[in-house]
C-alpha cells in the first residue's frame, strides 16, 4: 500500500521495561534506551491511501488517525508494537484488522491546521473496546532536521517495520519504507489524553518528548510471519 502520513506529532514518555514486557508477546523482545522503554501517542492524518499503482477513492484514502505504540525488537530487527490505532473511517478499519491482525477501532476525530497549529480530537466508538480520547493542540517550534544514529530522537522514530500477532499465535512483521524524517522539535497543548490509560498504562507525570512531522510518504508491505 501507499499513503502519506501529514501533520503528525510524536509524544513519548519514558516508562519502566518492565511494565512493557509484560504486555507484549514473549517473542518480542523490549527496545529500550537509556534503560527505559517509551511509550508513544502519535496523532495525525492519513491520505492518499491506495494500493500501489491504484488511484486513491476520496471517500476512503484520508482520514485522521492516532495510534499508541511502543518499541520492539524480534531476530533482531527493530519495529514498532501498537496497543491501538483509532481511525475515523469504519471501512478502513475493518480492512486494516483483517488484513494487518492490528488493534483498529473506530473513532469520532478531527484534525485541522489553523495557520500552523494543528487541532486536534479523537473519542473511540468502537463497540465492545475501551473508551479512550484525546484533545490536543500542536505546533513545531524548530527549523526541520534528520535525527542522527544513536540519539533518542533516531531510536523514537527512525522503524522501518511493525509486528502484530494473528489469531493464532504467530508474530508477523510488515515491513515499511519511507525516507528519513524530516523533524522538528514541537510544542503541545494536551487537555484530555485517556489513550495510554486506555492501553493499562499510567504515563510519568511529566512532559513528554514532542517531535512533529509535516509530510510522510510511505509504502507498506503485506505482513509475513517473522522467523
Amino acid at each position: 500500500m501507499a499513503q502519506v502520513w501529514q501533520d503528525l506529532l510524536f509524544a513519548h514518555w519514558p516508562v519502566p521495561v518492565e511494565t512493557v514486557r509484560l504486555s507484549v508477546p514473549s517473542a518480542l523482545e523490549v527496545d529500550a534506551f537509556d534503560g527505559h522503554a517509551w511509550i508513544g501517542i502519535v496523532p495525525f492524518r492519513m491520505s492518499g491511501v491506495r494500493l500501489r499503482a491504484t488511484p486513491a477513492i476520496p471517500w476512503l484514502s484520508a482520514f485522521p488517525e492516532l495510534n499508541v505504540r511502543t518499541y520492539v525488537t524480534a531476530g533482531g530487527k527493530s519495529g514498532v508494537w501498537f496497543y491501538s490505532l483509532d481511525a475515523a473511517n469504519s471501512v478502513a478499519v475493518k480492512i486494516a484488522r483483517a488484513w494487518f491482525h492490528l488493534p483498529y477501532f473506530r473513532a469520532r476525530m478531527r484534525s485541522e491546521d489553523l495557520r500552523g497549529q494543528i487541532n486536534y480530537s479523537s473519542q473511540r466508538n468502537h463497540r465492545g473496546a475501551s473508551f479512550a480520547q484525546l484533545a490536543a493542540q500542536y505546533r513545531p517550534t524548530s527549523a526541520p532536521f534528520m535525527a542522527k544514529p544513536g540519539t533518542l530522537e533516531h531510536f523514537l522514530t527512525e522503524r522501518y517495520c511493525l509486528y502484530a500477532m494473528e489469531p493464532g499465535g504467530e508474530i508477523t512483521r510488515g515491513e515499511i519504507h519511507h525516507a528519513p524524517w524530516n523533524l522538528q522539535l514541537a510544542e503541545s497543548e494536551i487537555s484530555r489524553n485517556t489513550m495510554a490509560e486506555a492501553a493499562g498504562f499510567t504515563l510519568p507525570n511529566e512532559k513528554p518528548i514532542l517531535h512533529f512531522s509535516r509530510r510522510q510518504d510511505v509504502i507498506v508491505w503485506s505482513p509475513e510471519v517473522a522467523r
